[in-house]
């Protein structure tokens, strides 16, 4: 069967996506999205590899340890790993990752900034030891490590302060670049002297950036490709052309951010309004091709951070959304503005959205701008729109999603309640293994959803087209809105 093929020594993975890469930098800003993660992976190792849960294991750390007030942290590398160029890869040039990473400051993506924010010091202990010394206690670093602030480069492409789209890429992972356009693709062959060998990884790889959805699925049928991501709504299609579809559920989901400095959207009871007025089983239905699942929570069912009972929080009601709405001080409605990113998928749930909030007397009025404009919602107060829906993507660490998403420190408008910012505090000194962890963490999804804090829609999961039996390895990979395509291999007999 063609299931049972062996992976092709030969063969090239060409690889079609709906993300690009303005640089192939881990530290710059584009590159913090996890959707644009992908190609970075296959080029860069990071210290601490996350499984396809989130949890951290050995990656081109061999081990890890804190002391006992999480104040100092010690990494032992893996020896014998060198990096695309040839030179070794040691402590010293971990050191000098670090270095260039704080040096950035503001300029680095979120993830790196927020890592570096936290280390006060490095000190090298040998060629394969140093530890890292905290401004406070933290037990973030294996997480952060495992995510694009933990990736390493080689020390020569960081010369003469190499940023962004003037940086050599130069990693240690299994493959290394041939070429790069930016915005357009990036070609790959693979590493020879990788460290964890090259058995079944393809020849070559190669990640094709096309917006367009039919774009990549006619990629896909005129053999330009062998993979491409392709939306839902093509699923039917797709199968109907003969290829496999794989659905791979994510930490990702459709969500609309809430500017709770606005009067509407401050007022707890429009919020909850339009949590009560949103069918969410309709709009997996019909807009998630059965590659969504209706829920209130940034998580994926099959991630350890699911809370079950959080589902039944907020069922569909409208006739309570709509007693809602007048006890909020609006007997005859109200009129929000919603931020809408300008593509189809977008204003497909945004219409439909629209639709069930009018029933209940919220009129809903678009501002149409390009994707690329999304900051402008995050602006400073006032800021721009009463709400924006984006396609939310995982993190390295799920308190990262909390950061990000609902903390004072990187919300303009700060946090929905003060106890978040307060919980998100607990969370950053305590252990990666302490329960107590867990049990913030859980707090804080618990309290961010009864206050509404975020409004989720549904799930969304990550869909891939292929001949049937020619691609294998490419499972579901929690921490980013990207899956490792690291692994994944293209059966003997494929083109």
């Amino acid at each position: 069967m063609a299931a049972d093929r062996p992976g092709d020594p030969n063969a090239t993975l060409i690889y079609y996506d709906a993300v690009s890469n303005q640089t192939l930098d881990p530290r710059e800003p584009q590159n913090n999205s996890s959707f644009a993660q992908g190609t970075l992976m296959a080029i860069y190792d990071s210290l601490i590899r996350l499984d396809p849960a989130g949890e951290p294991t050995p990656g081109l750390a061999l081990s890890w340890a804190y002391n006992q007030d999480l104040t100092e942290f010690t990494l032992t590398l893996r020896p014998n790993v060198t990096f695309h160029d040839g030179s070794p890869f040691d402590a010293k040039g971990v050191a000098l990752n670090f270095e260039r990473s704080a040096a950035l400051g503001s300029r680095a993506g979120n993830a790196t900034f927020e890592t570096m924010s936290q280390i006060a010091a490095v000190d090298i202990l040998d060629d394969h030891k140093l530890r890292l010394k905290l401004k406070a206690p933290s037990g973030q670093l294996p997480y952060l490590l495992g995510g694009q602030a933990g990736m390493m480069i080689a020390s020569a492409a960081l010369a003469d302060n190499a940023f962004g789209g003037a940086l050599r890429p130069v990693g240690t992972g299994p493959y290394k670049v041939r070429s790069f356009d930016s915005n357009v693709q990036t070609i790959t062959t693979r590493n020879e002297t990788y460290w964890e060998g090259t058995t079944g990884r393809p020849a070559a790889f190669e990640h094709h950036f096309a917006a367009d959805a039919r774009a990549r699925l006619n990629a896909l049928r005129s053999g330009q490709a062998n993979v491409a991501l392709i939306e839902p709504r093509q699923i039917g299609e797709a199968k109907a052309a003969g290829f496999a579809v794989q659905v791979n559920e994510k930490n990702s989901t459709w969500e609309i951010g809430v500017n709770t400095s606005h009067e509407a959207t401050g007022k707890l009871k429009i919020r909850q309004a339009i949590m009560h007025a949103t069918d969410r089983h309709a709009l997996a239905d019909a807009l998630g091709y059965g590659a969504s699942k209706p829920t209130v929570q940034y998580f994926a069912s099959s991630s350890p951070w699911f809370i079950p009972d959080l589902e039944n929080l907020y069922p569909f009601d409208p006739e309570k959304a709509k007693q809602l709405v007048k006890e909020a001080g609006y007997p005859n409605g109200v009129d929000i503005s919603w931020l809408l990113l300008n593509t189809n998928e977008y204003k497909q749930i945004a219409e439909a959205m629209q639709a069930m909030l009018g029933d209940v007397g919220i009129r809903v009025k678009f501002d149409v701008v390009d994707v690329s404009q999304y900051t402008l919602f995050r602006r400073p107060p006032p800021g721009r729109g009463d709400v924006l829906m984006v396609r939310w993507g995982g993190r390295s660490d799920p308190l990262q999603t909390f950061q990000e998403g609902l903390g004072g420190n990187i919300l303009p408008w700060g946090a929905v309640v003060p106890e978040i910012d307060t919980l998100i505090g607990q969370a950053r000194g305590m252990a990666p293994g302490d329960p107590k962890r867990a049990e913030v963490l859980h707090r804080i999804a618990r309290i961010s959803t009864e206050q509404v804090g975020h409004i989720t829609l549904m799930s969304r999961s990550n869909v891939y087209a292929y001949k049937p039996g020619c691609i294998t390895n490419l499972p579901p990979y929690l921490p980013t809105g990207n899956d490792r395509i690291n692994d994944t291999h293209v059966s003997a007999g494929c083109k």
